[in-house]
């Protein structure tokens, strides 16, 4: 593996962080100008969108979980410019439900941003807790 991939593996990591922390400075630096987000499923928050509503999203993260959704890293897997990501999430929604979530994302980078990010979830777990339908 190159430094590309480490560099990007380690850039993965730190989205994963920004991700638990809902740090929405650290996304402001660090997606490209011409990022795009794409989310699995006809979920309220499914489809595609670019930096700016990626951002103006993170604050609903703190309404659902006001403890946190903790993102752990299950394993990666890097080649040139992507990173494909298994991990989960578990966290305590605002009504007390368990959210207990399984995700694979590919994220794209380029000079040490992310240009690209593609979440893949059970969309039915997140209906019934996130969306309560």
């Amino acid at each position: 593996m190159g430094q590309q991939e480490e560099e990007n593996k380690q850039l993965a990591r730190e989205m994963i962080d920004a991700l638990t922390r809902a740090d929405v400075d650290w996304v402001k630096k660090n997606y490209a100008d011409d990022f795009r987000i794409w989310v699995t499923g006809s979920l309220p928050f499914s489809g595609e969108g670019d930096k700016e509503s990626a951002i103006a999203g993170m604050p609903a993260v703190l309404d659902l979980f006001p403890k946190g959704l903790t993102f752990t890293i299950d394993r990666m897997i890097a080649e040139g410019d992507s990173v494909a990501i298994e991990a989960h999430s578990d966290g305590t929604t605002f009504r007390g439900d368990t959210y207990a979530q399984k995700y694979h994302f590919v994220m794209r980078a380029r000079d040490g941003q992310i240009t690209e990010w593609k979440e893949y979830m059970d969309t039915e777990h997140a209906r019934k807790v996130l969306v309560g339908e």
